[in-house]
C-alpha cells in the first residue's frame, strides 16, 4: 500500500444501518436458510460418493458444484449474520481480504464449472455413443482442475489489484460483505483502470462461459426435437432443465453486479445481490438438482434411511 494512504486496521460494513427494521427479518431468514443450504449440499456430496448409480461425470461435476456452493455461502453468510445480529459492524482488514479472496475464488470457479457441466450435457445428449470416451475420468479431473486453477488465478489477480487502491483513510463500506466493486467505489484517486480491468476480466469469466452454455443448450434443444419418443425427450429435458435453472439463478445477479462500472452501481443493489447469491442460490441448488432426477432422489432416500437405521 502507498505510505501516504495506509490501509485501515478495520472496515465498518454499514449494511442496512439506515433501515434497522430490515435487520431482524433478514437475520432470521439467514439463520434458517444457511443450515438448510449446508445440509442439502452435504447430502448431495455424500449421496454422489456412496451410491454407485451416481458414479458418473454429471454427478462428479455436481459434487464439485455443491462443495463450491457450501464454500461460497460460508464465505459470506456468517459475516452477514454477525453484521445483522449485533451492534458492531466491523471486520478486520485481514478478515476483509480473506473474505474477498475466498468469495471470488468460489464465484469465478463456479462460473467456469457451470460451463463445463453444460458441455457434459451436450456430449450426453448429442454424442451419446462417444460419451464414455470423451468424458472419461481423466478428462473430468483435468477439466475440474483447470476450472479451479483459473478461478484462483482470476480471484488473486483481481483482488490484489483492488487492494492496491488508496482509500485515503476511509474505512466505511456500504455493504454487508467485502466485495471488489464496493471497494473500488469506496477508493479515492484514479480508479478508471481498475474498473476497466474488472470489466474485461469479467467478460472472460462471465460472458464467455455463458455464451458456451447457451451454445451447448442450443445444440441440445436441436437434438432433443429430433428424438422421436416422447419419453426420450422428457428425460433429456428433465436432465438439462435443472442445470439451466441453476445457470440463470447464478449468472443473472453476477452479470448485473460485475458487468457495469462500480461507480454506477446503486446503493442497495450489491447488498441484495450478495444476499441472493450467498443464500438463495446455494439453498435452492440441492432441490433443483435432485427433484427432477429419479436416481438422485433414490440415492438421497437411501442415505437418509441409512442414517436413521444406523442410529
Amino acid at each position: 500500500m502507498n505510505n501516504s494512504h495506509p490501509h485501515p486496521e478495520e472496515f465498518i460494513l454499514l449494511g442496512f444501518a439506515d433501515r434497522p427494521w430490515l435487520e431482524l427479518p433478514l437475520f432470521a431468514i439467514l439463520l434458517i436458510t444457511y443450515p438448510v443450504a449446508m445440509v442439502g449440499n452435504i447430502a448431495i456430496i455424500l449421496a454422489s460418493r456412496l451410491d454407485a448409480r451416481l458414479h458418473s461425470p454429471m454427478y462428479f461435476f455436481l459434487t464439485n458444484l455443491s462443495f463450491l456452493a457450501m464454500c461460497y455461502t460460508t464465505s459470506t453468510v456468517p459475516q452477514m449474520l454477525f453484521n445483522l445480529g449485533s451492534a458492531s459492524k466491523t471486520i478486520s482488514y485481514l478478515g476483509c481480504a480473506a473474505q474477498l479472496y475466498f468469495f471470488h475464488i468460489m464465484g469465478g470457479t463456479e462460473c467456469l464449472l457451470l460451463a463445463i457441466m453444460s458441455f457434459d450435457r451436450y456430449v450426453a445428449v448429442c454424442k451419446p455413443l462417444h460419451y464414455s470416451l470423451i468424458m472419461n475420468p481423466r478428462i473430468c479431473i483435468l477439466l475440474v482442475s483447470t476450472v479451479w486453477l483459473t478461478g484462483i488465478t482470476y480471484a488473486v489477480s483481481e483482488a490484489t489489484a483492488t487492494f492496491q487502491l488508496p482509500l485515503c483513510g476511509l474505512n466505511k463500506l456500504d455493504h454487508l460483505v467485502c466485495e471488489i466493486p464496493v471497494l473500488i467505489k469506496a477508493a479515492c484517486g484514479e480508479k478508471a483502470a481498475n474498473e476497466l480491468t474488472l470489466s474485461v476480466v469479467c467478460i472472460f469469466i462471465l460472458v464467455v462461459p455463458l455464451c458456451l452454455i447457451l451454445a451447448s443448450y442450443a445444440c441440445i434443444g436441436h437434438a432433443v426435437f429430433k428424438i422421436k419418443s416422447s419419453e426420450g425427450r422428457k428425460k433429456a429435458f428433465g436432465t438439462c432443465s435443472s442445470h439451466l435453472i441453476v445457470v440463470f439463478l447464478f449468472y443473472g445477479p453476477a452479470i448485473s453486479m460485475y458487468l457495469q462500472p462500480p461507480s454506477s452501481i446503486s446503493r442497495d443493489q450489491p447488498k441484495f445481490m450478495a444476499l441472493f447469491c450467498g443464500v438463495v442460490t446455494p439453498t435452492l441448488n440441492p432441490f433443483i438438482d435432485t427433484l427432477r432426477n429419479k436416481d438422485a432422489k433414490g440415492a438421497l432416500g437411501n442415505l437418509v434411511r441409512g442414517i436413521f437405521t444406523s442410529k
